[in-house]
């Protein structure tokens, strides 16, 4: 027995003592092979995954320096069966490989002739496989290299990938650094993403990622086709890429509902790709359009099924994701690994908010009481209609006039799902609203009116939860979202984590309904914060003016 800050136990969790004087530096050390789990006060949780270990074996980390980490700061004996486990788990990655050959083209191989074997009677692997060259090789289908990695991860057995890349189309791109330098956190992040080819780069929101897939872009000097959630984004990329780099404005192409422009650097939205007419996506072809040299993925944890599908062919080319988080809420982060390609960098928030590159935050979890009526309503109401009616309350509404109220002068956002509750709370505070159908030119009008101090509250819907750039917002008033989504709830606050000029804390307000489905969505929402060290606050309406 030793004492250090963690507790390794049998079923693979990992408790992090957060008080001990050696758990900043045991965090770290465990960060690129465990997951964190639960983030209170006292005592994190994290967990250790088969997609973590080998996200630990793509980044360099072997399954020696996982055990020795385990052992150097664990208080007790490490279960050996666990160290078993990681050693066996980690030595699957790799096992079988992709190389390209000369004179057969793609080949999958392995030096294990019983892996090899096992992975060729699996169902879904077999058809993707050509004839046997060796005992330990067999012929890929190039068009087949995605879906077979796909297919190996969910099978157990994930290929190391060394066929390599195709340069595209090539294409003069540098960074011109006038005035400015990238962060270091931003520079390592390129620069593991550009040794490991492919990957996904996790930054916190407000920490640069625009800036990183433009050095990545500097990097590949090649064509690029940069895939973002919205038009909005889109004008905002292209507004940074003239900005940062030394691309032109004719360079850049806009690939939205509005336009269809083809350029050496192409942005388009992941709504007009996955747009189908008569059961056909016919702008998908767009992948095939241009010999791209790079593939950016903006906000990569809300890829579409489909743009797997064409990723899936994409396997030449260089690809990075950029997320704030790689949180899946329909679990397909095995996808993301092996189609986009492994987490290459991960910087926790509260590590860029201590270098002072993010704002901090205050959250706050604001309890409302359901009226009796409404409360009997809610009681006696179908299953599916009940998170509309607690999270709509009239009792919000109110509490919301207050809060803006108290912030009066501070650039202030209040976010909700529901159209009708933000058209009302919009009526009451005399406040413009932005939603799915008001048209992208007034969205940019009212953004820009907002970022310029021309004006100071926006009511705004789920279209501004992602890759919307407005570093003046400093408080946010969340009265409805989407169900029990941690993803959203990130993307919510960093729309307010840009550092403000004058030092301030940001403001983070959840007015949910207790005693309802509100309140458990709520707790689930906030997961991934609690996870990134951010603590919320619960008060009661009743007593908000003195929180």
């Amino acid at each position: 027995m030793t004492d250090g800050p963690l507790i390794v136990q049998s079923d693979k969790t990992l408790l992090l003592e957060v008080d001990h004087e050696r758990a900043q530096e045991c965090r770290k050390a465990i960060a690129p092979f465990a997951e964190l789990e639960r983030s209170p006060e006292h005592v994190h949780t994290y967990r250790l995954t088969p997609l973590g270990l080998w996200n630990a074996r793509a980044a360099g980390h072997d399954a020696e320096q996982v055990v020795n980490t385990l052992l150097s700061y664990s208080r007790y004996a490490v279960p050996h069966a666990l160290l078993v486990d990681v050693a066996e788990t980690m030595a699957r990655y790799g096992r079988l490989r992709l190389d390209r050959d000369e004179t057969h083209g793609l080949l999958l191989s392995s030096n294990d002739r019983p892996v090899l074997e096992e992975v060729l009677r699996a169902k879904r692997v077999k058809p993707m496989l050509g004839r046997r060259i060796t005992e330990l090789s067999v012929v890929v289908h190039p068009s087949e290299r995605g879906n077979l990695k796909q297919a190996l991860l969910k099978i157990g057995w994930p290929a190391e990938d060394f066929a390599g890349y195709v340069d595209g189309e090539a294409h003069a791109i540098a960074l011109e650094q006038d005035g400015w330098s990238m962060r270091p956190y931003q520079e390592e992040a390129v620069d593991s993403f550009w040794h490991g080819g492919s990957g996904v780069v996790v930054l916190p929101c407000g920490a640069g990622k625009t800036i990183v897939g433009a050095a990545a872009m500097a990097r590949a000097r090649a064509t690029t086709l940069i895939l973002v959630t919205n038009t909005v984004s889109a004008r905002q990329w292209k507004d940074e890429l003239v900005r940062r780099t030394s691309l032109t404005e004719d360079e850049i192409g806009e690939y939205s509902g509005t336009k269809k422009e083809i350029r050496p650097v192409t942005i388009a939205t992941y709504q007009v790709m996955t747009t189908r007419r008569k059961g056909v996506y016919s702008h998908l072809e767009l992948f095939d359009a241009k010999d791209w040299g790079l593939v950016v993925y903006d906000e990569v944890h809300l890829l579409p099924a489909p743009i797997f599908r064409m990723t899936a062919d994409l396997q030449a080319r260089r690809r990075i994701g950029l997320t704030a988080t790689l949180i899946r809420e329909d679990g397909r982060e095995g996808d993301v690994f092996s189609l986009i390609g492994p987490k290459r960098y991960d910087a926790p928030w509260k590590d860029i908010e201590a270098q002072g590159y993010i704002a901090p935050a205050d959250c706050v979890e604001v309890r409302v009481t359901l009226p009796d009526g409404e409360r009997f309503a809610y009681a006696t109401a179908e299953p599916d209609e009940r998170y509309r009616l607690a999270a709509c309350t009239a009792a919000k509404t109110g509490l919301v006039e207050d809060l803006v109220a108290r912030h009066r002068g501070e650039p202030t956002l209040v976010i909700g799902q529901y159209l009708d509750q933000l058209d009302e709370l919009g009526e009451r505070l005399g406040a413009p609203v932005i939603k799915g159908e008001t048209r992208v030119k007034e969205r940019e009008r009212l953004f820009n009116a907002f970022r310029h101090g021309e004006i100071d509250l926006l009511v705004v819907s789920k279209v501004a939860n992602f890759s919307v750039d407005l570093p003046s917002a400093a408080v946010a008033i969340q009265v409805s979202g989407s169900f029990g989504s941690r993803q959203e709830e990130a993307q919510r606050l960093g729309r307010l984590l840009r550092p403000k000029k004058d030092g301030r804390t940001a403001r983070f307000y959840a007015i949910v309904s207790r005693d309802t489905v509100d309140a458990d969505f709520a707790q689930h929402r906030q997961r991934f914060l609690a996870e990134q060290g951010y603590a919320y606050r619960i008060v009661d309406a009743d007593d908000i003016a003195t929180a």
